[in-house]
Parts: C-alpha cells; sequence; structure tokens
C-alpha cells in the first residue's frame, strides 16, 4: 500500500512537470507599413508678436505719464502727454492767419462781384449805340479781370494758410504720444518734468504685444524638409508644468543657418490666460514623419542581443530567426529593415529562450 501512494505521487510530480515545460501559445502579430509620425523635443523662443519702442515725435516737457510697466493699452490710447507752449503759440498764430486771410477772401469775393455787377451793366447798354463811352466798357472790364485775380490770389492765400494750420495742429497733437497698438507696457523710461528730443531714438515706454506671440523654433536640418505651414504643434513652459499648450506653424524661413544648420520656422501663440511671457524658453514636441513608408512592429518584437538584433517568425509551424536592423521608435511601435515585408507574421513577445527551430504552439 505505502509503495502504491509513492507510486502515485511520482506520477503526479512528472505529469506537473510536464505541463510546467509546455512551451504558453505564442501571440503573433502582422507587420505594419505605413508613414509614422512621432514627435521630439526641440527647444524655442517666445516673443511678442509685435513690439516697439515708444518716442516722441517732437520735443517737449513730459506732462504727463498715463501709463506704467504692465499696464494693457489699446490701439490709439494716449501713453504720455508733453507741453510745448512755443507749439501752442505757433498753431494760436496759425489760426489768426488763416481767420485774417478769410476775411481778406471775403472782402475780395464782395468787391469782385460789385464789379461784375457794373461791368454787366455797362456791357447791356454797350448795346445801344451812344448810350456809353467806347472806352468804358473795356476798362470795366479790366477792373472786373483785376478783381477776379485778386480773388483767385486771395483763395490761394487762405488756402495756405489752412495748410499751416493743419501741419500746426498735426505738430501738436504728437504732444499726445498714443499707442500704436494693442499691448502691454513692459517697461517705462521717463517721469514728468522731464525734457525730450523728438526724434532723437529715445524710448519713452516698450510697448509690447503679448496677447499673440510669437513661437521661434530652429528646426534641425534632417526634419527641415517636412515643414507644413497651418500644422499644429504642441509645447510646454518649465512654468506652468503638467499644462500643453498649442501653436500653429505660420511662418517658415526657407533657409537654413549657415552655423547651426537650422531653419528658424514661426509658430502663432495666443496667450489667452496671459500665462505666458515673451523671452521665455519652452520646449515644443515638434512632429516628425517619415517621408517614405515604413516596416512597423510592436517593440517588444525585437530582440537584441551581443551578437544580433531579430525577430522571430513562424515558418512550416517553427520559431526562425531572422536579422534585422533597428530604426526610430513610434510610441509602442518601433521601425525595422531586414529580410521581411508587410503582412508577415511575427512573435509578438519574442526572446531568445525562443530557440531556431523551437515548434510553435
Amino acid at each position: 500500500m505505502h509503495n502504491h501512494k509513492k507510486i502515485l505521487l511520482i506520477a503526479l510530480a512528472i505529469c506537473g512537470q510536464v505541463i510546467a515545460q509546455s512551451p504558453a501559445r505564442v501571440e503573433l502579430v502582422a507587420v505594419e507599413s505605413r508613414n509614422p509620425t512621432r514627435t521630439i523635443a526641440l527647444p524655442a523662443e517666445l516673443a511678442p508678436y509685435l513690439q516697439a519702442d515708444i518716442e516722441a515725435r517732437v520735443p517737449g516737457y513730459i506732462e504727463q505719464v498715463l501709463v506704467d510697466r504692465g499696464s494693457r493699452v489699446r490701439r490709439g490710447q494716449v501713453l504720455v502727454e508733453l507741453s510745448a507752449p512755443e507749439m501752442k503759440a505757433q498753431t494760436a498764430a496759425a489760426e489768426a492767419n488763416l481767420h485774417q486771410a478769410e476775411a481778406d477772401q471775403s472782402q475780395a469775393e464782395a468787391q469782385a462781384a460789385g464789379i461784375e455787377s457794373t461791368f454787366a451793366r455797362l456791357q447791356e447798354a454797350s448795346k445801344t449805340p451812344g448810350a456809353i463811352a467806347g472806352n468804358e466798357l473795356v476798362q470795366s472790364e479790366k477792373e472786373r479781370d483785376a478783381a477776379q485775380s485778386l480773388v483767385s490770389s486771395r483763395k490761394a492765400a487762405t488756402r495756405a494758410a489752412s495748410e499751416r494750420l493743419r501741419v500746426a495742429k498735426e505738430m501738436e497733437g504728437y504732444l499726445r504720444v498714443t499707442a500704436p497698438f494693442d499691448g502691454t507696457i513692459t517697461d517705462r523710461f521717463v517721469h514728468p518734468g522731464i525734457l525730450v528730443q523728438g526724434g532723437t531714438h529715445t524710448p519713452l515706454l516698450k510697448l509690447q504685444q503679448t496677447a499673440h506671440l510669437r513661437l521661434t523654433v530652429p528646426v534641425p536640418e534632417s526634419y527641415a524638409g517636412h515643414v507644413v505651414s497651418g500644422t499644429p504643434v504642441n509645447f510646454h513652459v518649465s512654468s506652468q508644468p503638467g499644462k500643453t499648450y498649442s501653436a500653429k506653424i505660420a511662418r517658415i524661413s526657407g533657409a537654413l543657418d549657415a552655423q547651426s544648420r537650422t531653419m528658424t520656422v514661426e509658430l502663432d501663440a495666443y496667450n489667452k490666460d496671459g500665462s505666458l511671457a515673451p523671452g521665455m524658453y519652452p520646449t515644443v514636441d515638434w512632429p516628425v514623419s517619415s517621408a517614405e513608408p515604413l516596416l512597423l512592429v510592436p517593440a517588444t518584437s525585437v530582440v537584441s542581443t551581443t551578437e544580433r538584433t531579430f525577430i522571430i517568425t513562424p515558418l512550416n509551424g517553427h520559431a526562425h530567426w531572422v536579422n534585422v536592423r533597428k530604426g526610430a521608435a513610434f510610441g509602442d511601435q518601433v521601425a525595422i529593415r531586414g529580410e521581411i515585408k508587410q503582412g508577415d507574421k511575427v512573435v509578438k513577445r519574442a526572446s531568445d529562450d525562443l530557440r531556431e527551430g523551437t515548434p510553435l504552439p
């Protein structure tokens, strides 16, 4: 009885060992062929879409600075007011000259109207023989022509005075320095009481458009041939960890920098929540696509040893090792090259434990 139990235990142990050594069912997948896209991390820089150093066009004393660093302004908004009394005096003198010119024109027009009326009466009377002296009509005509010439001269003087007043008012208007576009004042250089000289490239303020930004990316030469305008691209900034921003490719320089061998590409980024700022250095998830279809298999299908890199395919129901060259990874897949083609079956989870010629269950 004891021997029967011993034999039974040995049989069970052998059976269990056979079961344990039976190979698990091997999962096969097909080789794919497609043009995959992956992303690489590229450094970039954010810059304002528009920026300007706000300067005075005319000399004057700073009367008021109506904005400061951080002020959001609209196009046409007054930023700085200057004071220049001599300019106001010039405007007042131009206004007075215009009023005088208009009065002189009115007087000349009234005189010309009277002379024209007299000439018309004499001309009508001359139709009756002997009614007026022969040279009287000629003299009246000359007076009419002189009066008309004077009116023309007075009108020209009025136009000239009006133009001088327009220029004077335009120059006086430059005492109110306005914003050329919507944006944010990012720096201030002046205070009330300072004398500034117009046209000397001395900035009063710095204005930048921060709601719309330029994302500048230096794209390496090897990836520069597949940049497409309008492509959306994600990017990240260190000040907002975990947050993803999006921009679109808008401007492509089309030329490589001789030193860095990169091509500058600009993207439009919109700073809706104000969390981005010019001068930041984001990291861009730059999309890279292959120029021709690649053969792709799961990354777990490729086995690399010190001697070779291979995949395992079924051949007449047995494992067959096929040498390949491993390429770029695209998610959980990897590109390969070798004696393999689209649609061939490969072992999904391969290892060198599955030896050449091993039966595949």
